[in-house]
């Protein structure tokens, strides 16, 4: 075989996971794992024990390739109830394994060689990696932490990021890692952006229902204009605690889904059977349920970002999400983001995530001296992270 790395050019740049080292150290070391986003304790009791019936009752054998009709159903009561959008069960939903498959789908089944994909970084590491695996190029628009205490964009910049070979505009709200839920008037600007130049845009709001004092997570497909050029994503996996479950979903008009389906059939074609039934109960559960999700959550946040603040970094209130963006240089003069969470776990016996893997090499220095906490843990869990922290201080 060729001495040459057989890894295909597209991908080349794309290192291995930073998620993977941290979670390695966190075993190595025996210290809390405040790096990745999964919680360390269930989700409702009766979406579980659904999941046992399924399996016990036979259910493990390959679903429809769009997905159970129940859920379908249960996925389009949902939108409506939540967001007063209307979805066809039938042509205009299609359930994934998870929401990054959805992701996966949409960009791959859409995008062409050197089509330019606008993304709001801080990011999700899979955009990247899916716009590149689909011939395309990742166009970043910065969110910067501001006066308000919040992560905003400059809407100057995204409209100039545009050319003639945009072909999407990738959102993430409420944002991962910034916890930012975008407001209605940014969401306004990116709207008139996407109608204006005539752009799909690709919403993934698997945060939807984590959203803290107050705020409205508002879907962007409905602002006028943007259901039919609209692909929301969202999954089961941060509204149930059920993150290893994978169950997500795609809504959009019919030749958008088409698209998506097109490409993910290539991938699992379906899995999930008995799972698909217990996620359906759950998108069934009264509002005093998601509400109370919410509250819990940002208990934990407040209890965190107390502590943040007090073993000398400064924390960034987020207003959604799973997650806690601090600024180190409080405690690291230089602001170097990666080794300090190298050396939190030998320190203090926490884990966090350097901010800077997030961006766009070219703006690594952007998140250069911010670190991610995850709080969507046990209140014990919280506590006792809270506690090392203080000590270490």
């Amino acid at each position: 075989m060729n001495a040459a790395s057989p890894l295909t050019s597209r991908l080349q740049g794309f290192g291995a996971s930073i998620f993977a080292e941290m979670t390695a150290l966190a075993v190595s070391t025996g210290s809390i794992n405040l790096g990745q986003g999964f919680p360390d304790y269930d989700g409702p009791a009766e979406v579980l024990q659904i999941a046992r019936d399924q399996i016990a009752g036979g259910n493990n054998q390959y679903p429809p390739g769009i997905g159970m009709a129940d859920l379908r159903l249960a996925v389009s009561g949902h939108q409506d109830r939540f967001w007063g959008l209307t979805y066809d069960p039938t042509t205009e939903i299609l359930i994934t394994m998870g929401a990054t498959e959805a992701l996966a789908g949409a960009l791959l089944g859409i995008l062409n060689d050197g089509d330019e994909v606008i993304v709001f970084e801080p990011l999700f590491d899979t955009y990247a990696g899916c716009i590149a695996l689909a011939g395309a190029i990742s166009v970043p628009i910065t969110l910067r932490p501001q006066e308000s205490g919040r992560y905003e964009f400059d809407a100057d910049e995204l409209r100039r990021s545009i050319t003639s070979r945009t072909r999407m505009i990738l959102l993430n709200s409420p944002h991962n890692p910034t916890g930012s839920v975008f407001t209605f008037e940014e969401l306004q600007t990116i709207a008139s952006i996407a109608i204006e130049h005539d752009l799909i845009v690709i919403s993934d709001e698997v945060y939807e229902h984590l959203v803290f004092d107050n705020k409205k997570h508002i879907p962007i497909a409905t602002l006028p204009g943007m259901f039919e050029r609209t692909i929301t994503i969202s999954s089961g996996g941060k509204s149930f605690n059920t993150t290893g479950w994978k169950i997500g979903w795609a809504c959009a008009p019919a030749p958008l889904i088409n698209a998506t389906r097109m490409a993910k059939q290539l991938f699992t074609f379906a899995g999930g059977s008995p799972f698909q039934p217990a996620i359906a109960a759950g998108l069934r559960l009264p509002d005093s349920y998601f509400t109370a999700l919410a509250a819990d959550l940002q208990n934990k946040r407040d209890v965190l970002m107390l502590a943040l603040e007090e073993c000398g970094l400064r924390p960034i209130t987020p207003e959604g999400t799973y997650f806690i963006t601090a600024d180190v240089r409080g405690r690291r003069a230089d602001g170097d983001g990666v080794a300090f969470c190298r050396e939190l776990p030998g320190q203090a016996g926490i884990v966090a995530i350097p901010a800077a893997v997030l961006y766009d090499p070219r703006h690594e220095s952007e998140g250069r001296h911010l670190v991610r906490f995850a709080f969507c843990k046990e209140r014990s869990t919280i506590a006792r992270a809270s506690e090392q922290l203080r000590a270490w201080a």
